[in-house]
């Protein structure tokens, strides 16, 4: 898979209007009405600000885990999913000291985040973006579709990841809701 780039600006524009953007911890991001999410070499509108990431090879999964989340997982885009949260995260420095073995045990062996997220397809959709080697202010950029009725779903869903021993490691999250 080649990389795709991906930039997410708040702004005056965009197909996504912005209702909440939460610091969940750290500081937050000035308020804008609109997001434009643009893909490859797309023009960027102005905007108040800008996060970006890449889209490439899939990380701490297993061949199995690949196999079930292909079987499972609906596109983005789909018509009834006219809500989205694009949740930016960083974690701390001790995360990132680890060895990707020791990061994979904490994610999914203690914290269960692949087999979490499973439970909430396809009525919650996905995309993560990459920004740290970009020089991002975020490590990771997550892009969640859903039809307004699977909202109680996707609450949930946040609650047990962020209940996680994963999430002691993240100092840096924001919450940002949005509808079309």
């Amino acid at each position: 898979m080649a990389p795709l780039p991906v930039a997410f600006t708040a702004g005056e524009q965009g197909a996504w209007r912005i209702s909440a953007i939460t610091p969940i911890r750290g500081a937050g991001l000035e308020a804008a009405p609109r997001l434009a999410v643009t893909t490859g070499t797309d023009p960027q509108p102005r905007g108040a600000w800008t996060l970006r990431g890449v889209v490439s090879n899939i990380r701490y999964t297993t061949a199995e885990e690949l196999a079930a989340l292909a079987a499972r997982q609906q596109g983005l885009g789909r018509p009834e999913a006219t809500r989205a949260a694009l949740i930016p995260i960083r974690k701390t420095a001790a995360w990132w000291a680890m060895a990707q073995d020791e990061r994979r045990a904490i994610m999914e062996t203690r914290s269960r985040h692949n087999a979490i997220g499973m439970e909430y397809l396809p009525a919650i959709a996905r995309r993560l973006h990459h920004s740290r080697d970009l020089g991002e202010p975020f490590d990771f950029l997550t892009w969640f579709e859903y039809a307004p009725g699977d909202e109680p779903a996707f609450e949930a869903l946040l609650a047990r990841l962020r209940a996680s021993e994963e999430w002691c490691h993240v100092e840096a999250e924001i919450d940002i809701r949005l509808s079309r």
